[in-house]
């Protein structure tokens, strides 16, 4: 009798709940749903169109004029939720774009939007911000500025025509430069964002600001991807105004060579040799004595504090340790820089791919050290420690 009552209720509530939907028709929520998803895919055709008029009839949000120099090959809009009271909702969406020329794969980002209706059932948009947890846009910030080099597209906000002229030079310099010493299988062309402070690059990011006052610049990016999707150069330049000119040739290099060698960073490469290459590559022609280049690892061995064994990925976590951090870099550098001296420059980025080539940490640097190098981790570091003395010393 129980099991029939409870088989009764739940034809009842089947019916009531078809009742409620009007018969057939589709819930408010979904209604809403659908028309807020319309809503922004006409805002979208506007982007791409560059029609800031058709843009506006959307609603408002973000200034058409922040966006304008974007040059944008997509963009498009996922509404995955919407929550109605009354004339205003607010909606959760995707945003997926890419920037023309550049970018193989659209970037995705989170954004909530806050909207109104009209007394003619009307939706527009009010605002459109980063979603809760999800980084910055550059245009959220400012105005986009975009400057085109040979091979770069910079976009600023709040730097001058002339600053980002030089970033677009540093970059147009770097690429031939990573392609020299990486090879030209490649997109051999990067996109570098400058926003206004530390604060801004800690925004796109969608960090805090603190993680990122002594880091001059960083790169973004899927690793392991068959080909870099939509990698950005992310400029601090509060950090990057303390540098000289060869410190900041080797850091957008040394970025740039992230970007190149990105579809064959995985899991498996330690940061060690990621950031010792890319470090590597930075310095390979700017003529600087291993002394010059590695000033904190130089001081340890001085003092007779030699490291014992390459560092770990959390030796390179931005914890305010500059001392710490430094180290850590420029053992990788120097671990590459020995590799480079003694098996070649060819083996070097043989090493780096075979390392790659494995999808998990563990047995990977073992596997490549023995059929790149002929050797052993544990030979190596032996090695490495000679080395660092006998350059260092």
């Amino acid at each position: 009798m129980a099991g029939r009552r409870s088989g009764h209720a739940l034809v009842a509530l089947v019916v009531l709940l078809v009742s409620l939907a009007g018969c057939g028709g589709r819930p408010a929520a979904d209604s809403a749903t659908a028309d807020v998803q319309r809503l922004l895919d006409r805002r979208a055709a506007a982007v791409l169109d560059r029609d800031e008029r058709a843009y506006e009839r959307t609603g408002r949000g973000t200034d058409f004029a922040k966006l304008r120099a974007v040059p944008v090959a997509a963009w498009s809009y996922r509404v995955t939720a919407v929550r109605r009271t009354g004339d205003t909702a607010t909606a959760d969406a995707e945003l997926r774009y890419r920037v023309a020329g550049y970018d193989r794969a659209p970037v995705t980002a989170g954004r909530t939007l806050r909207l109104g209706r009209d007394a003619d059932g009307r939706w527009s948009v009010d605002t459109d911000r980063p979603a809760k947890k999800s980084a910055q846009q550059l245009w959220d910030q400012g105005a986009v500025q975009l400057i085109r080099g040979r091979h770069s597209l910079v976009l600023g906000v709040g730097q001058s025509g002339q600053a980002l002229r030089d970033f677009a030079d540093l970059a147009d310099r770097a690429v031939p430069a990573v392609s020299d010493a990486w090879g030209t299988d490649w997109s051999r062309r990067v996109v570098v964002l400058v926003p206004k402070s530390v604060e801004g690059m800690a925004g796109l990011l969608g960090s805090p600001a603190s993680s990122y006052r002594g880091i001059a610049a960083v790169t973004t990016g899927e690793t392991g991807a068959a080909r870099a999707p939509a990698d950005r150069i992310i400029v601090n330049p509060d950090a990057f105004a303390l540098l000289g000119g060869l410190g900041e040739q080797v850091v957008v290099t040394h970025e740039t060579t992230h970007v190149a060698t990105r579809a064959r960073t995985t899991a498996a490469t330690p940061l060690w040799l990621s950031e010792g290459y890319a470090d590597w590559v930075g310095y390979r022609a700017a003529g600087r004595t291993p002394a010059e280049a590695a000033p904190e690892l130089s001081r340890a061995v001085r003092e007779d504090r030699l490291p014992t064994a390459l560092p770990d990925d959390e030796d390179f976590g931005f914890t305010g340790d500059a001392s710490r951090l430094a180290r850590s870099y420029e053992s990788g550098w120097t671990a590459c820089r020995l590799i480079a001296d003694r098996w070649g420059e060819a083996r070097l980025g043989a090493f780096y791919r075979a390392v790659g080539e494995h999808r998990q940490r563990a047995g990977a640097v073992e596997d490549a050290m023995r059929k790149v190098l002929g050797t052993t981790p544990d030979a190596f570091t032996q090695d490495w420690r000679a080395y660092l003395r006998d350059q260092l010393g």
